[in-house]
């Protein structure tokens, strides 16, 4: 008896649609990241991208629990020397509303071209309105 592994052909791939207001942020990105994976399919494979598309509305609104809202630092690199960039999670909320959802849910896909794959299926938009009504998105309730 064979192992069955889905080909390209078979793969299906759905719409989510996410409300992030008033949500706590790390419970958003668990879910993220298991919806763009596939792992809440029968057909899930580790070595293939079996994940859905998922566009979350409101990024602006979503919740940092505790006191991360002052104490929480995001550190970018330039590379060079003494190019290290250090910012508040409040001044990251004013100047990118999006990148709190976008940098937790990266964090938490695979670091390969599979998990770059994943990361590309990934719509976060800092209002309630976004360009993706053809597709009809399924809401999606964060537990």
């Amino acid at each position: 008896m064979r192992t069955y592994t889905p080909g390209t052909g078979s793969i299906k791939r759905r719409w989510h649609l996410i409300d992030a207001e008033g949500q706590v942020l790390g419970r958003v990105a668990t879910l993220t990241a298991r919806l763009l994976q596939g792992k809440h399919k029968p057909s899930y494979t580790s070595f293939l991208d079996t994940g859905d598309h998922v566009v979350i509305v409101n990024a602006a609104r979503v919740v940092l629990s505790g006191r991360k809202e002052e104490g929480k630092i995001y550190r970018a690199h330039s590379g060079y020397e003494g190019g290290l960039r250090e910012e508040r999670a409040k001044d990251v909320r004013k100047k990118h509303p999006t990148r709190f959802i976008e940098e937790a849910v990266r964090g938490m896909l695979p670091k390969t071209k599979l998990g770059d794959a994943m990361y590309r299926k990934l719509n976060v938009y800092a209002g309630p309105e976004h360009p993706h009504a053809a597709q009809k998105p399924a809401r999606l309730e964060v537990a």
